[in-house]
């Protein structure tokens, strides 16, 4: 995966697949709208390959797209439709789930 240069303008994901892409696809809904990855992504990587960040601060509201990377921070905590709170970095995407980033949609 590489960061995708200029999307910001185009409404586009963080991140680009440039390289394996064989494995299933999993639908999944960010923020009510259907949304795909593949399995075995983690649900950092399924939402950075459709938005630009995974949440917004609870003090700044700025946006956050993960910062470790590896489950120490606290920085990429996402809610599901149901009230749970999960770990976008660690966390497996699962099939029809329902992801909350808080983040209002931008359009392009």
């Amino acid at each position: 995966m590489n960061t995708r240069q200029g999307t910001e303008a185009a409404g586009g994901g963080q991140f680009q697949r440039v390289g394996e892409q064989s494995r299933p696809v999993v639908a999944f809904f960010l923020d009510g709208r259907p949304a795909s990855a593949l399995l075995g992504d983690t649900v950092l990587t399924a939402v950075l390959t459709q938005a630009r960040s995974v949440r917004r601060n609870e003090f700044s509201q700025q946006p956050r797209a993960g910062f470790c990377v590896m489950g120490a921070c606290q920085d990429c905590w996402m809610k599901t439709a149901d009230g749970r709170t999960v770990r976008a970095c660690s966390t497996p995407i699962a099939p029809g789930m329902q992801l909350l980033s808080g983040v209002a949609q931008e359009t392009p």
